[in-house]
Formats: structure tokens, sequence, C-alpha cells
């Protein structure tokens, strides 16, 4: 599968996903304080990066859809990054009850640019609709199948800011069957629609270099992998985001 028509004619989406779920204890570039996470972010601008995609942290280093600390967050990243689209999680795990899920949202006071859907939770559709609701993007990650025939069906298809296929953490020579797949059936229900793809771990770099050949967006950091292409630590999210920029320049 190759790039659709006129996707290889606009510039490649590099976005910058700082922190996700994972312990601030995992990596010294990781850190509950918004500070410090806005000034690695506009490292990562300087980088390359042209988005970011944060996980708010409460105190204790927690993802939270919590409005204070949201607006903690955010506040933070767009002073150290002036004008770069910022996104949130809206993941199951930082609230499981979907009714308390939706009204965190309702309560936010500082709105994000866009925030991640996951279909495969229950509760997409209205999380998503809370989101639309506010004028929020909604970026829908689709994991799998499930996800996948979820979205398809779901009412805010179409309104979707884009679609992310999320690789998970698998070897590398079957990174491109499943996105190829899961790109293809995305392609059939919203052909226009923008696509990040992007991988964990072991599908990280392998899934980053699919997205050049394809031709559609992607996006690198210590969310999705704490090492280079190379297999050295990555020190921080700059570092991952240059050596993405290497890839993506030379496309």
């Amino acid at each position: 599968m190759g790039a659709v028509p006129g996707e290889s004619e606009r510039r490649m989406l590099l976005q910058a996903c700082l922190n996700g779920a994972r312990d601030v204890t995992e990596h010294p570039g990781l850190s509950a304080d918004p500070t410090l996470a806005a000034a690695d972010a506009a490292r990562a601008v300087a980088a390359g990066a042209q988005e970011i995609h944060v996980h708010p942290k409460d105190a204790e280093g927690r993802d939270t859809l919590d409005a204070d600390d949201v607006a903690r967050w955010l506040r933070a990243l767009r002073s150290s990054c002036p004008g770069v689209p910022v996104g949130v999680t809206t993941g199951a795990w930082t609230e499981p009850d979907v009714e308390k899920r939706v009204a965190a949202i309702a309560a936010w006071t500082e709105l994000p640019d866009y925030a991640s859907v996951n279909w495969h939770e229950t509760g997409a559709d209205r999380v998503a609709a809370s989101l639309l609701s506010r004028g929020v993007g909604v970026e829908a990650g689709i994991w799998d199948a499930t996800g996948l025939e979820a979205w398809s069906t779901s009412p805010s298809r179409a309104e979707c800011t884009r679609v992310l296929i999320e690789l998970p953490d698998e070897a590398a020579e079957v990174v491109r069957r499943h996105a190829e797949g899961l790109i293809a059936h995305v392609r059939l229900d919203e052909p226009s629609m923008p696509i990040l793809l992007h991988g964990e771990e072991r599908s990280a770099w392998p899934a980053l270099t699919l997205a050049v050949e394809l031709g559609v967006d992607t996006r690198i950091g210590l969310e999705d992998t704490l090492t280079l292409p190379d297999g050295r630590s990555a020190p921080d999210n700059a570092a991952l985001v240059r050596a993405a920029s290497a890839f993506t320049s030379a496309s």
C-alpha cells in the first residue's frame, strides 16, 4: 500500500508524545511537574515536533482528567510552546466510570486542541461526543478489529480530526501487515481522513519508518519508546524527535 493521492503533497506531521501512562520513575526525562515537562516539550518542538500529545498528571504522577490538573499542564505547555497544538488522553484508565469520565471533560476550564479516544474502550462514543460538543478535536485511537468496528459504526466517525493507528509492542516483522490491514479498512470508511501511525516499544521505530514510507503522519516520544533507533537509551524527548526527523526529512 502506498500513499493515497495528495497525501505526499502535504508535509508529514510529526507529533511528540511526551510521557504516556508511564510511571515517572521509568526514565529521568519523565516528570509529574508540568513546568519540567513543558521545558522538555519546547526542546522537542525545537527538534522538529509540530504537535504535542501529553498525559496530564496529578501530584502523585498518575494520569488524570481533573480540571485543575489538565489546566495546569495545558497552560505550562502553551507557555513554553506557543502556537503548537496540544492534545491529551482520555484513556479509560484515567477514570474507568464512563459517566465520571464524561463529567470530568465537561468540567475542563482549559481546553486542549484535541484529545485521543480509544474506540475499543466502553463509552468511546459518549466521550467523543462530549469532546466535540466543547470544540475539542478527536483523535480516534484504533488498536484492533474491535476498535475498528466500533469506530466504523460511530456517529462521530466523520467528525474526527484524524485516526491513530496504534500498534502494540510486537515484533518488527508483523508491523507492516498489521498496520496496512488497519489502514486499508480506515480508508474504506473515510478515504480522506488523516492517519497517524505509531507503535510502542519494539514496534515504535518500525512503525515510524513505515509511516514515512506510506506518507502518513506519525509520532515519537517517551510514551512510545525509551530507546533510539540504534537501541541506546534516549536522554529525552528531543533526542527521539531529532532521530525521527532524520527519517521524515529524508522522505
